[in-house]
């Protein structure tokens, strides 16, 4: 299909008062056009006798003098073209003029220059596909799929900004307790994360919590050393399943008791120092912290804690998850005491306090974890047991005992993945139309050396996972606290955004 300007250039060969602007248009777009209707277009008017056979050789030599190709577009103007000028003007004449043999010497030398320098830009252009190609390769990655990612060709430096909304809704079904249905901002967070000089750090405020040091939850640095990875600074202490699973994951609204949520009470973010190893069926984590966060006073507090993994069965649509953590918490003097407690009729619920260690008495907590989840299928089930002791100045440790059992049915069909290097499963795939999960979970709380000093609650729920980014969550938690008979119940509705 010839270009536009070669029509307008044909209308213009019948009349005669165009045709010094028709050769001009030949001149200046035959380069442009790189010669694919030039062999016609020159035919079509040496039979109108419109060229000057000297004049366009010479024309056409000075416009390919100044021409470029773009990059990788090879010049198309032949010389077959050119040569069917040359042998037109010598079979036949043309009007008001003829082919001297020095014209014709010369028309030939021109000629000679003219492929020459057609050579040498197909030469140049050939010659910046590989530059192209390198500069691409080595250029700067950028990605917005999940947050802004930023990276290096090599990926020596990255740098990434990403983000969580949870906006939650209560309503109460009230028994005994004074409780207050509220909306709220659960979680703001922003985080920002990266590498750079073969560390990689991470600094995460959640704005819910405050805009100064009390929001601030993962602010640390890592890097590989031997076969794992340390970490320093302020992060999660390697113990409970449900703990170290993230938030965006969580199967329920709120945390099982075994967790910072009830045995732990508050201490889920510390300052100190981890160790992890993780292969593509176990996790071995140690860590030593100071018993604060940045939200919490100085103190001499010292914990250690340790989690090992194991997933004897893992396949396309079926893993077996155990595990072990331990857990030692020694206040030590002028340390704010340490206490389990529950809020077991949801967040904003009421609550109750189950064991703790007096302010200042310098008394430890011990806690033994045990580990078991199975995904099988579209179906998941997750139980945590933990007993905990917290010491006390006089008389006998307190003993607490707080367990969990959780599962969801996946309506849309999918898996649960497992996280092999951290020991906890993720959110099912979301397909087009979105994904149904059922859930429901039992969970319990008990001080054994304090006569009623337990919580139960048994939550059911529905989440839908609109898209990778927004999942809504619907929860029933029916609480009983047996000190008082209270059975508070609560309705809680989530939007969640995460980018």
């Amino acid at each position: 299909m010839p270009c536009c300007w070669t029509i307008r250039f044909k209308r213009a060969l019948h009349d005669r008062r165009h045709q010094s602007l028709a050769f001009e248009r030949l001149v200046s777009n035959s380069i442009a056009c790189r010669g694919e209707h030039l062999h016609g277009i020159i035919l079509m008017m040496l039979r109108v006798r419109a060229i000057d056979c000297h004049q366009f050789i010479t024309q056409m030599s000075q416009a390919i003098a100044h021409s470029s190709t773009p990059t990788g577009a090879p010049m198309r103007v032949s010389l077959l073209s050119l040569s069917l000028i040359l042998a037109a003007g010598i079979s036949q004449p043309l009007a008001a003029q003829s082919v001297s043999e020095a014209e014709l010497a010369e028309l030939k030398q021109q000629l000679a220059t003219l492929q020459a320098r057609i050579q040498a830009l197909e030469a140049q252009a050939a010659d910046t596909k590989p530059t192209a190609s390198a500069a691409a390769a080595n250029s700067p990655q950028v990605s917005t799929q999940g947050g802004v990612k930023v990276s290096t060709a090599e990926k020596d430096f990255k740098f990434s900004l990403s983000g969580r909304m949870h906006w939650d809704a209560y309503a109460f079904d009230r028994d005994i307790a004074p409780v207050t249905g509220t909306s709220e901002l659960r979680r703001a967070r922003l985080i920002l994360q990266g590498k750079a000089y073969g560390w990689e750090y991470k600094l995460e405020q959640d704005f819910a919590a405050g805009s100064n040091l009390d929001g601030l939850r993962d602010a640390y640095i890592a890097t590989q050393v031997g076969p794992g990875k340390l970490t320093i600074g302020q992060f999660k202490p390697y113990r409970s399943m449900d703990e170290l699973t993230s938030s965006n994951e969580l199967l329920m609204t709120e945390r099982a008791y075994a967790s910072a949520t009830g045995v732990f009470n508050g201490r889920q973010f510390q300052q100190g120092v981890g160790y992890l190893i993780g292969g593509e069926d176990y996790t071995l984590g140690a860590s030593v912290f100071n018993l604060r966060n940045t939200a919490s006073s100085r103190n001499e507090g010292l914990g250690v804690a340790a989690r090992a993994t194991w997933a004897p069965l893992r396949s396309d649509d079926t893993t077996v998850h155990l595990g072990l953590s331990l857990s030692h918490e020694n206040s030590n003097h002028k340390t704010p005491g340490l206490s389990a407690r529950a809020n077991y009729a949801g967040r904003r619920g009421p609550s109750l306090t189950i064991a703790t260690t007096p302010e200042g008495s310098g008394q430890s907590v011990n806690v033994v974890g045990l580990e078991a989840a199975a995904a099988m299928g579209s179906a998941f089930v997750q139980a945590e047991y933990m007993q905990a002791r917290y010491g006390q100045p006089m008389g006998r440790d307190q003993r607490v005992d707080a367990w969990y059992v959780q599962g969801s049915w996946l309506l849309n069909g999918g898996h649960k993945p497992y996280k092999a290097e951290a020991g906890v499963f993720g959110s099912a795939k979301v397909e087009s139309g979105g994904q149904w999960e059922l859930v429901a979970r039992h969970d319990q709380i008990r001080n054994r050396d304090l006569a009623d000093r337990q919580a139960r609650s048994t939550t059911f729920g529905v989440n839908y996972y609109a898209n990778p980014a927004l999942r809504f969550m619907l929860n029933y938690t029916r609480g009983d606290n047996q000190l008082n008979g209270d059975n508070t119940g609560q309705y809680a509705l989530r939007t969640q955004f995460v980018f």
